[in-house]
C-alpha cells in the first residue's frame, strides 16, 4: 500500500470495526491512539464488543463510571464536531438520557444546541443536585449563541428601523440634509448654484418611543427542541433593544408566556417543556391579544406545523392577522440541521394566503428580521436566502 491508501485503509478500519481487517488487509491498528480511538467507537458502535455482525452498531454499557471514561476519551482523541455526534448518539440510540441525571457526567459532556435539548426535555425529571451543573451547560451554550448571533441582531434590525424611521416631511430640525441634497441632485440649477428640493429626507424623532412591536410563538414540541434554543437566544437579544416591544410564548397544547423571563434566556429555556401535542391555533390566539399595533407588528411562528388543534381556526386567524397590517412570518425551523420534517398541507395552505414558510438558519435570521421589520418582501428573501 502507498501512504495514501494507508490512510485510507486506516479511515475505514476505524468506520468498520474488527470485523472489516479481513478485507482490509488484516493489518490492524498498530498506533497507540489508534487503538485507543478504536476502543471508544467499539464501546459505542459495536454490538456486544469484538466481533459481532462486521459493522459497527451499538453496545455502551450503563455504568456511569464507564461512560465517565468514555466522556474523557472521546473529547481527549475525536474534534469536538465528533464529540457532539457521539454523544447524540450515546443519548439517542442506547437510551442513556438518564446518566445524564448525574452531575459528574454533565461535566464531562461537550456542551451543544441539542444536548440543551436533550437537558430540557429532562427539567421535570431532574433532581435538584443535577439542576445545577445543567444550568452551567446551558449557559455556555447561550454564551456561545450570543457572542455568535447579538451583534449582527442588533445591526441588521437597528438599520432597519433607522430605515422606517425616515420621514418625508420632516419638521426643520429633523431634516437630514445631506440624504436631501443627493435625493435631489436632479434637481441642481446651474444658474443658480442650488438644488432645490422636491422631497425633503428625515428621521423620525428618536425619543424612546416602542417603533416595533415583535411577538415570537415557538413550538415546543420534541422535534424542535434546537429552534426553542435559539429562538430564546434571539428573543433575550430583541428584548435589550429599547426601540422594540419584544413578547416570547412557548406552546404545546398549552400557552405559556415567558416574556418577563426574557432578561435571562437560561430563564426562558428552563420555562419551556419539550414534548407533548401541539394546538398552534391556540398559541395564534393568544399571540393576536398581544398584538395593539398591527401596522407596527411582527408575528414570527416557529413550528413544524403539525397542528393537533382546529386546523380551518388557525387558517382563519393567520389571515385575519395578515389582513389587519400584521407581518406574519412562519418558520419551519430555526436551526443549522438541514431540511426540517414539517406539514407540507399546512405550509401550502399558508402560501395561499401569501405567508411563505420556510426554514432559516440562525445566521441568516437577523438579515430575515431586517427584511420583515422593514416591511420587505420576505418571500422573496426566502426565496434567495432560506434553507
Amino acid at each position: 500500500m502507498n501512504e495514501m491508501n494507508e490512510a485510507q485503509a486506516r479511515r475505514w478500519r476505524l468506520v468498520l470495526g474488527s470485523a472489516g481487517e479481513e478485507g482490509l488487509g488484516g493489518g490492524g491498528l498498530p498506533g497507540a491512539d489508534d487503538q485507543a480511538m478504536d476502543r471508544a467507537l467499539g464501546a459505542l458502535y459495536d454490538s456486544g464488543g469484538q466481533g459481532g455482525s462486521g459493522r459497527r452498531s451499538g453496545g455502551l454499557g450503563g455504568s456511569a463510571p464507564q461512560v465517565s471514561r468514555w466522556l474523557g476519551d472521546i473529547r481527549r482523541y475525536f474534534p469536538s464536531t465528533v464529540v457532539e455526534v457521539m454523544q447524540r448518539d450515546a443519548v439517542d440510540r442506547l437510551n442513556l438520557t438518564e446518566l445524564l441525571l448525574e452531575p459528574e457526567l454533565l461535566e464531562a459532556v461537550e456542551p451543544d444546541v441539542h444536548l440543551v435539548g436533550t437537558l430540557l426535555s429532562l427539567n421535570r425529571v431532574m433532581p435538584e443536585t443535577t439542576k445545577a451543573t445543567a444550568r452551567t451547560v446551558v449557559e455556555q451554550v447561550v454564551k456561545e449563541i450570543e457572542r455568535r448571533i447579538a451583534a449582527q441582531t442588533v445591526a441588521a434590525v437597528g438599520g432597519a428601523l433607522n430605515r422606517a424611521a425616515r420621514v418625508s416631511r420632516p419638521k426643520l430640525r429633523d431634516i437630514d440634509w445631506d440624504r436631501t441634497i443627493r435625493k435631489n441632485l436632479a434637481n441642481y440649477l446651474p444658474e443658480h448654484r442650488t438644488v432645490v428640493p422636491e422631497r425633503l429626507v428625515g428621521y423620525g424623532r428618536k425619543a424612546q418611543a416602542v417603533e416595533r412591536d415583535v411577538v415570537l410563538a415557538i413550538d415546543q414540541s420534541g422535534s424542535m427542541a434546537s429552534s426553542v434554543v435559539y429562538a430564546s437566544v434571539f428573543g433575550a437579544v430583541l428584548a435589550s433593544m429599547r426601540s422594540l416591544r419584544t413578547s416570547l410564548v412557548v406552546f404545546d397544547t398549552a400557552v405559556v408566556d415567558l416574556t418577563e423571563k426574557l432578561a435571562d434566556p437560561v430563564e426562558v429555556l428552563f420555562g419551556t417543556q419539550l414534548g407533548g401535542g401541539t394546538d398552534i391555533n391556540r398559541a395564534i390566539a393568544y399571540s393576536q391579544s398581544l398584538i395593539t399595533r398591527p401596522a407596527d407588528s411582527l408575528f414570527v411562528l416557529i413550528s413544524d406545523l403539525y397542528e393537533g388543534g382546529v386546523r380551518a381556526e388557525m387558517l382563519r386567524r393567520i389571515r385575519a392577522m395578515k389582513e389587519s397590517g400584521v407581518q406574519v412570518v412562519v418558520l419551519l425551523a430555526l436551526s443549522d440541521e438541514g431540511a426540517p420534517a414539517y406539514d407540507r398541507d399546512n405550509a401550502a395552505a399558508l402560501a395561499a394566503l401569501g405567508v411563505p414558510a420556510f426554514a432559516c438558519t440562525p445566521d441568516r435570521f437577523p438579515d430575515l428580521l431586517a427584511v420583515a421589520l422593514d416591511r420587505g418582501d420576505v418571500q422573496a428573501w426566502a426565496h434567495l436566502n432560506a434553507g
